[in-house]
């Protein structure tokens, strides 16, 4: 464990899906087995595994984004800012301006530029003017994006580039000042431009927050991540900090992961 606070406290976590009856499979699918973490405050830590593995699942449980989904059975403790975020008395809502999510594929609003990054302050705090304005300009300031629209705030979120609402994206999730940012995949979609300019971003954010990536890319975590977080068939095999995983890992399947000798990677 790496020398400093904890951001997020996961206890015996088990999550498994329904059978589908449809198919006459009325067994449950084990998806995460008894997971227990503690996830660095202010630090980017990177989930990582060969497809399959529950990376995304154990990414969405932070968020309780998989309440969503039917069939689905939740077992377990998370804590964040010392409360369990499965407990009854947590609102969802209230977890979501904690926890902000970027996805894979950017999903902007349909609607302007400037109203997908006022959309949260506007929930959250019922805020207008030019405090409002002074909100969105920060934050797209914060993401790189601000010189590249800020003469179209207007316009249609839709009719930027990929990479530009991939950070659009992430500038709505700074504005409802998250404790942590999860992101999945976040550049999988991206060239390569894009790609090293939202990864120059995330090194930045992980100052100021608690930033949990999903990622596919060896190359990419050891690039950013100050901790890992290796999944196979749904169990922790190692969790550690980076320089630690990759050139000194505990595990053989670490080895064989990092090698791209697993059968399935």
């Amino acid at each position: 464990m790496v020398d400093t606070k904890i951001g997020i406290k996961i206890r015996n976590l088990n999550i498994s899906y329904g059978g589908n009856k449809s198919l006459g499979a009325n067994k449950n699918i084990i998806a995460l087995k008894n997971i227990s973490l503690d996830i660095p405050d202010k630090k980017l830590t990177a989930i990582i595994g060969p497809s399959g593995c529950g990376k995304s699942t154990l990414l969405k449980t932070l968020n309780r984004l998989l309440e969503t989904r039917d069939n689905i059975d939740i077992q377990g403790e998370i804590y964040i800012g010392g409360e369990d975020i499965y407990n009854p008395g947590c609102p969802v809502s209230e977890l979501r301006k904690k926890v902000g999510l970027v996805d894979q594929k950017p999903y902007p609003l349909p609607s302007s530029i400037y109203n997908n990054v006022a959309y949260g302050p506007r929930i959250h705090g019922n805020l207008k003017g030019k405090k409002l304005d002074g909100i969105v300009e920060n934050c797209l300031k914060r993401v790189h994006l601000w010189q590249e629209v800020k003469d179209r705030l207007n316009s249609p979120a839709a009719g930027l580039s990929i990479g530009q609402q991939q950070r659009l994206c992430l500038a709505r999730t700074l504005a409802v000042e998250p404790e942590v940012i999860l992101c999945d995949e976040v550049t999988s979609a991206l060239d390569p431009l894009s790609s090293e300019k939202v990864e120059d971003l995330l090194l930045s954010l992980k100052k100021n927050y608690t930033v949990v990536m999903v990622s596919h890319v060896l190359r990419q975590a050891r690039r950013l991540a100050d901790y890992v977080v290796f999944l196979y068939l749904g169990e922790v095999v190692e969790a550690c900090n980076t320089e630690k995983f990759f050139n000194n890992p505990t595990h053989e399947l670490s080895r064989k992961y990092i090698k791209g000798t697993m059968a399935g990677v």
